[in-house]
This record gives C-alpha cells, structure tokens and sequence, in this order.
C-alpha cells in the first residue's frame, strides 16, 4: 500500500490522535497510527516494533497491567527500549504467540504485523470498549479504528449491507460484526483475527460465563465488589497526563468517584452537565457527591444546537446511530477534555447488576408467562397488544400496549418487541415492498437469538444480561462513549468493564442483583458505606435529553424536510407521515422513531452522495 493512502487513512481521525502520527510501509504491509499521547509521552511513538524489526504494532487503547507484564517479559530476556505499554504488546506476542491476548488487562484493539510469518493479527478487547474494522478479499486487508478511514483509501464498494441497516431500526445500533457496508465487518469483542496467505480465520480468546454461581452472604458479597471495584479503579489511574471522572449523581459514577478519592491523593476531577428542563437534569446530585468527596468540580449546563449536533455526531459515527444520549454523553467529554485528557466513567453497572428497568418489567412478563399457557396468551394478548391505543392520556396497565405484544410471544421473542426501537408490527410497514423483497424474510430477532442460545445457563434474567452485554452494550453504550469522547480527542475508561469485576458479577446469583423489583440489589448494598442512600436508591433517571420536544420546536422544520418530505427506496413516506403526524399532534411519543430515521438520512447525506 502507497504511503499516500495510509497518510489520508491517518489524517481522517486525526481526532481519535490528535499528539503525534507515524506510519510504516514495508514489503507487503502498510501500518498508520494516531496518537493521543498518555503513557511514556517520548517514547511511545507508534508503528512500534521488536529489535530486528520483524513485528511491529499498533495499539488503541490502554494496558493496565503493562507493568507486571514488563517484568515478567524481561525476566524472560526480553529487552525493552521504552516504558510504553505498546511495547510490551510485542514482547508477548513474541513469547505467548496469539495467546498474548488473554494476557492483556485492558481496553484495545491492536494490529500486529509478523513478517517472518507473513500474517496479520488484529485483535479485540474482551467487551468491545474500542473499534476495529476491516474489510478483507483475496488480494488484501484494511482495517482501522473507524469506518471513515478505510473509506478514506477510496479502494471499498459503498453497497449498503441491507440486513445491517434492518437490525439498526430494530435495535437502534447495528450489530457486531456487521457495519452499514457490506464488505466491512468489526472484529468482534474478546476475539482475534489471522490474516494470512491461506485466509482470514477469526478466533475467540474469552467470553462471559454465568454458570459459575457461587453462594456467599450479603455482607461478603459486599465486600467482595468493593476491592474488585477498588482495584479495578486503581489500575486505571495509570496516567502521565491529567486524569478525572464524569460525575452524573448516579450510583456508577458516584461509585467511581469514592473509588478514586480513596485512591488519589490530590482531589478528583470531576464534570458533569445539567439542563435547564428539571426532567433531565441530575446535576444537583452530581454536586451532591462532589461536595462529599470534596473534588474539583466542573459543571456546565447545556442548552445544545439542536441542528449543529445533529451534523456532528452523523459524521463521528459513521454509520446510523440511534442512541440520543450521544449527545449529552458528547458534550460531558467536551467539559471533561477542557479540564481533562482521560476521564474514568460508570459504564457497565446497569447490564453487571440488572440496573435497567427493563429487566424487572422482564422479570414480571416472564412470571405471568409461567402461569398462562402459551396458547392463551397468544389468543387474548396477541389482540389486545394490537387494538390497545398508546396515547399518551391512555390509562397504563403494565404497560399496556407494549406488555401486551410481549406476553403474546415467547420470553425472548417478548425481550426483543419490548426493546426494538421500530417493533416488528411497525417495522413490516417502515419498509416499502421492494426493500423488503430485497432482504427476503430476514429477522434481526435471529441476533438475539444466537446469543440467548449460547449463554451457558438456564436463568432467565442472567440470559438477556449476556445478550445486552454482547449487543446492547458494545455496540450502543460502548460505540457511543468511543466515538462521543473520541470527537474531542479524550480517552474515558470504565472500571465496571474490567473483565475481573465483570467474572466476579457474573458469578452473583441474579436474586441479588434484581431483588423485590429493585435493580442493582447488591451493588447498592456494597456501597452503603461509601455513598448517601438518596444517591443509591433515589429513581433512575438515565442520560437523556428532551427529545420529544425538540422535534416539536428546535429540530421541526429541518426534521419534517429530511424525514417526511426526503425520499428513498427503503422507507414507506405514508409511514413515516403518520408517526410524523402522530407526534406532532401529542398522541405518541415518536420521538425515538423519528431521530433513528433522522440519523438514518443524515447518514445517507453524508456518506452516500
């Protein structure tokens, strides 16, 4: 590959690396590389390589336990030229071989390039926390940290993968490993990849077990979380460059907080955004736990350019990207990258603890399940899910319309409906006749349902918390944090991903983690003695913005332009009119529907013209 094309691949993210940029060309290779600067500033210059040249690495990301591994590797003769975590990558990988991947401690996607053995090695961290994309056929392999840049070597077809873009309106995000493209795939989570003269194989090196319960007492399990979260804290300290935490007053970040300010001697950095509309805004609990643990607290409140946002986050991302909290998520590492170059975040809790509330609406679908036979169910729900109106004055039985169509299905068939964005009953009429001729009968359920087989236990609740954590997690709330933080060049880590803290939640039985209608049981308990009980059992309000109210004012006339007047082949216009309409007229909040369709044609606007 020419050094021309590797220069414009590099220079697309030059936000992801905003320090430094190298690049290596070789017999057969071409490696780029930008660098946001955090460990050994000096010496960490990457491409980096062995001492006779013959490996060379790439690496996004960070590698906790570096240190243990330096000196384990040395001691093994191994000589080292830098104090750089990305060295110790190929020292490992010149001991372990692609064992040296479950050796890492970290967040990372990494490429390695032997060229004694003429292959390419690309791997994954355990739960996707960074990208990796390529784009394989018999001639050659690109791969990179985002979409735009193997877009930007100008040698992939753009044909749009249709069964990718059906997933996205199920789910809001498109699924590992699938992207927008139909020649790109991701890498998958806890995986690597072997490129070679005799094809491309894909191997996993871990994954997440729930049959390993064990049984232990309140109080030990308590304990227990605390030093796993302590030390999973204290690992990612490691930094030569200012470090802090986002603080939104719920239970994670105000959990990563106390961790932090029992670590760190100084006071903690902290930042948080509030809104003017009290609904959404959470940032007098922020000040709460920043007044307890006496940090450095940076506060913002936001009033967004509805239109400004909307452009940005459609070209960060790539590809359709649903999940409207990208947008506070977006301007907390704005603050944050002010004050800040890595930030630690509460990402992880809700899917470790049965933290979201669709869990224990899950729960209480799946006992009434148990005591109506299917049949049943299916003959009274099935009509009722589809006559109920879901007016936003109609009187709320569960939750009516939504319940129904679940208790109608099979429990993951009823998990699936109660999460889709677009369910399938609205999902058949997005789509014009000849979109779906084109994908045949295809069903994103099946995502689900590979996942929900594989999970190696019977308990219902840990079964969709091993979906959400193999979908919902690393290709929403994880692609969001990267791609949002990224955008200002600040890198966000999340001690309740570290793979340790992870296996010992996975081994909690699920009665403490969804308790009496309460979720993150046990989470809760543990921190009793480092957090006000108004900060662990106050409601969940969730990051979100007021939606609903800016396609009725700020986002109007642009909206009604790209979503009900803009045309296409894929979606029905007299659908897309009547949830226009809908919403406008207050009888249904659309506004989920909406953006997914309005991130859909700004995606269309900036990557297919």
């Amino acid at each position: 590959m020419s050094a021309d094309i590797l220069h414009k691949m590099n220079q697309s993210m030059i936000h992801r690396g905003p320090d430094d940029g190298g690049v290596f060309v070789g017999a057969g290779i071409g490696l780029g590389h930008r660098r946001l600067s955090i460990i050994d500033l000096a010496g960490g210059r990457q491409p980096m390589s062995n001492e006779d040249g013959t490996i060379w690495v790439l690496l996004n990301g960070e590698i906790y336990n570096y240190p243990e591994l330096r000196a384990d590797l040395l001691q093994r003769g191994h000589v080292f030229k830098t104090k750089s975590d990305t060295e110790a990558i190929v020292h490992a990988y010149e001991e372990y071989a692609e064992g040296c991947f479950s050796k890492l401690r970290g967040m990372f996607s990494i490429a390695l390039w032997d060229s004694r053995k003429r292959k390419l090695v690309l791997a994954r961290d355990r739960v996707g926390k960074k990208p990796l994309f390529y784009a394989a056929d018999r001639n050659r392999i690109l791969f990179g940290s985002e979409l735009k840049a193997l877009l930007a070597s100008g040698l992939l077809s753009r044909e749009m993968d249709d069964e990718a873009l059906s997933d996205y309106f199920s789910f809001g995000y498109i699924p590992a490993p699938k992207t927008i493209y139909r020649c790109v795939r991701k890498v998958m989570p806890g995986s690597y990849l072997v490129a070679s003269a005799d094809g491309v194989r894909e191997s996993c090196y871990w994954d997440l077990s729930f049959s390993k319960v064990e049984q232990r007492t309140e109080a030990e399990w308590g304990e227990r979380l605390r030093h796993e979260l302590c030390e999973a804290t204290r690992v990612r300290l490691m930094s030569d460059v200012p470090l802090g935490a986002f603080l939104s007053g719920g239970i994670d970040s105000s959990s990563i907080v106390a961790m932090m300010s029992h670590l760190m001697k100084s006071p903690v950095t902290t930042c948080s955004i509030g809104f003017r509309e009290e609904k959404f805004n959470e940032a007098d609990y922020a000040r709460q736990v920043s007044n307890q643990f006496s940090t450095d607290h940076h506060e913002e409140v936001v009033e967004p350019n509805a239109l400004e946002i909307v452009d940005k986050l459609a070209w960060h991302f790539d590809e359709p990207f649903a999940d409207s909290s990208a947008i506070p998520t977006y301007y907390v590492s704005k603050i944050a990258r002010g004050q800040v170059t890595v930030a630690l975040g509460g990402d992880g809790g809700d899917e470790n603890f049965a933290g979201y509330r669709r869990y224990k609406l899950d729960h209480y679908e799946n006992r009434l399940r148990s005591h109506i036979p299917h049949a049943l169910r299916r003959a009274v729900f099935g009509p009722l899910g589809r006559w109920y109106p879901a007016l936003a004055w109609a009187p709320r039985v569960f939750r009516a319309k939504a319940t129904f169509q679940s208790l109608s299905r099979s429990p993951l068939e009823g998990y699936f409906n109660s999460v889709s964005y677009f369910r399938p009953d609205d999902k058949a009429r997005l789509f014009t006749s000849d979109f779906r001729r084109r994908i045949n009968g295809y069903d994103s359920m099946e995502v689900f349902r590979s996942y929900y087989d594989r999970a190696d236990t019977d308990d219902p609740l840990s079964k969709i918390q091993y979906v959400d954590i193999k979908t919902y997690l690393t290709d929403d709330i994880l692609t969001k944090v990267d791609r949002a933080s990224m955008a200002v060049s600040l890198e966000v880590r999340a001690p309740m991903l570290d793979h340790h803290f992870m296996e010992c939640a996975a081994s909690i039985p699920s009665g403490l983690k969804l308790r009496s209608g309460i979720g993150k049981y046990i989470l809760k308990k543990a921190l009793e003695p480092k957090l006000p009980h108004e900060i662990l059992y106050r409601a969940k309000q969730g990051f979100a913005i007021p939606l609903d109210v800016w396609f009725r004012r700020e986002l109007k006339d642009m909206a009604y332009e790209i979503i009900v007047a803009g045309k296409d082949e894929i979606l029905d216009q007299r659908f897309l009119k009547k949830i226009w309409d809908q919403h406008q007229k207050n009888y249904y909040d659309r506004s989920a529907l909406l953006w997914a369709t309005l991130m859909f044609r700004k995606w269309q606007k900036i990557f297919c013209a």
